[in-house]
């Protein structure tokens, strides 16, 4: 096996896993706008925890996209392809949900907020589980052909795995907010969101670790099996941890889980990037998928320079803004006068 698409696969690997650590539960929160939030200021509580941070945790959905086009293009050409609408939902879903951040807050009435608010909330379920459903395809496969193209209509690639990797990340997301909202938030909203965690716990992990096993069965090895075992150990562990109100390692104990399990499913598939269900042999793997060496190499040294600077500043924004939040930080509501009207306003009275 070549080394420079091998390290390009853990790259790609490591960049999806750290989307959905971090889109992860600003997803969920905004789910949980709808699910969990009781009246405007909870829901402007979970809008403040993520405000500062939602738009960059989506960097890392187009740095994993970036990254899978040019290290392996066919690998992206047959995915995106064979994805074309569910991926063209989620890029719906992730405009309708930005804007709704934005627009939310701009007229003072229950209606306005109201339609803002669910378009926050459905814009992150169907964000999270179309971007599960591609996952959970790329390691369980689609009717691809010997030249890689979708053979079938354009619902071709639906199936149980493309559901059950939807309900999975779903299922994370919303677990994984309950987690930063109890690590966040102060008062009645943190009290809540540890509860939450700790009931909701053993449900919502049940697709992620279905996906996991499922993958396992077909494609696992010795020491894919020992990283199952071990994420089902670290959610343990966030379940004992936020029972006893350490929430700050209940959150990490969350990281953990997603890191094992995330590498047991991505080693397990290895080296295969994209099934095909057709045939065996039709499989795009790390080899036959990649960019030339060089291309490679270059992309080497450019994430050498680039990735930790992305990491250091993401990490720096975090630590900025890492006060908890409570109902106490929200003022009153108001409506205001964009500045154009403000000035006529103005000028004509």
């Amino acid at each position: 096996m070549e080394l420079l698409p091998t390290i390009w696969f853990i790259a790609i690997a490591v960049l999806w896993t750290g989307y959905l650590f971090l889109e992860g539960f600003d997803l969920g929160v905004g789910m949980l706008m709808k699910l969990f939030a009781r009246n405007n200021t909870e829901r402007r509580v979970l809008l403040n925890t993520v405000g500062p941070v939602w738009d960059g945790n989506e960097v890392w959905l187009l740095t994993a996209g970036g990254a899978t086009f040019a290290a392996f293009p066919l690998w992206y050409a047959s995915l995106f392809s064979a994805l074309y609408f569910p991926l063209l939902v989620v890029l719906v879903a992730l405009i309708f949900r930005a804007v709704a951040f934005e627009y939310r807050g701009k007229v003072d009435t229950e209606s306005w907020r109201a339609r803002w608010d669910w378009a926050i909330a459905l814009g992150s379920f169907f964000a999270a589980f179309g971007v599960g459903a591609a996952l959970a395809l790329t390691t369980t496969g689609l009717p691809l052909n010997s030249n890689g193209d979708r053979v079938g209509d354009w619902l071709s690639w639906f199936s149980g795995y493309a559901v059950l990797g939807g309900l999975a990340v779903v299922g994370f997301s919303l677990l994984h907010a309950l987690a930063f909202l109890a690590l966040k938030t102060d008062g009645e909203v943190r009290l809540r969101a540890g509860r939450w965690f700790v009931r909701l716990l053993p449900v919502l992990l049940l697709p992620i670790a279905a996906w996991a096993v499922s993958v396992q069965f077909r494609n696992g090895e010795p020491w894919t099996w020992a990283l199952v075992i071990l994420a089902v150990g670290a959610a343990v562990a966030a379940w004992l941890l936020a029972r006893n109100g350490s929430e700050g390692r209940a959150f990490m104990a969350m990281g953990g889980f997603l890191l094992l399990g995330s590498a047991s499913i991505f080693g397990a598939v290895f080296p295969v990037v994209l099934p095909s269900t057709l045939d065996p042999a039709f499989d795009l793997t790390v080899t036959s998928a990649s960019s030339s060496d060089y291309t490679l190499g270059l992309m080497s040294i450019v994430a050498a320079v680039g990735l930790p600077l992305v990491i250091v500043y993401q990490a720096w924004t975090y630590w900025v803004f890492r006060r908890r939040v409570s109902a106490d930080h929200i003022p009153a509501a108001h409506s205001f006068l964009p500045a154009i009207a403000t000035k006529a306003f103005t000028r004509n009275g």
